[in-house]
């Protein structure tokens, strides 16, 4: 049986979706596009990438809110691993004004860490990695020459592409919009084990 694990970058994906559609279709359950994607293969697990959002209460509820939603959903299918954001000073050299600028660390690296140890455990015999960024082509080198029999393919999100990642990989498309409308969360989320209830935001509303 084909046992894959599909990686996800949650801030590629976040912005390729709000790019092609605003703020509608943001409260997607992963789990049931990953099964869309690769009905044919055993779904082991969907990884999460994403780093909470800083020095904004009311977008960081938003993906609170979301990612408990995800996990209430998709118990033991789903897990979430966190990077960091970093404040930096921007300087304007025309009229030396500052503003704050935030950056999104560590997410190419746990994905690209990720993916080589569970190649190297033998978790998976394919791959999918939601993302259009090239930084994770040496990671995924790594991964394929552990593992030349598994198969490894990227999914691109909605207005996201990656030529350096067309070219690597065995495999690779573009997220149909018709599956990401298909796989969106049920609107309210009871939590199985708690029943505490997780609402889609209202800005999030289609």
């Amino acid at each position: 049986m084909d046992r894959l694990i599909v990686y996800v970058d949650g801030f590629n994906m976040y912005h390729g979706l709000h790019d092609a559609a605003g703020c509608r279709l943001l409260w997607l359950d992963l789990v049931a596009l990953a099964r869309s994607l690769r009905p044919r293969s055993h779904l082991e697990a969907v990884k999460y990438f994403t780093a909470p959002v800083l020095d904004e209460p009311a977008a960081a509820s938003r993906q609170s809110e979301y990612q408990s939603a995800l996990l209430a959903q998709n118990p033991r299918v789903i897990s979430i691993i966190q990077g960091r954001h970093q404040r930096k000073t921007i300087t304007c050299k025309g009229c030396g004004a500052k503003r704050i600028k935030y950056e999104e660390k560590e997410t190419d690296v746990n994905i690209a860490a990720t993916l080589v140890a569970d190649t190297a455990r033998g978790l998976i015999t394919s791959a999918l990695i939601v993302s259009a960024d090239s930084d994770l082509v040496p990671g995924i080198n790594v991964a394929r020459g552990l593992a030349a029999t598994n198969f490894f393919a990227a999914a691109f999100p909605p207005r996201r592409y990656s030529t350096e990642l067309k070219r690597l990989m065995p495999s690779s498309f573009q997220i149909n919009m018709a599956k990401i409308r298909a796989a969106q969360l049920p609107d309210v989320v009871a939590d199985p084990a708690s029943g505490h209830q997780f609402t889609r935001p209202p800005k999030w509303k289609r």
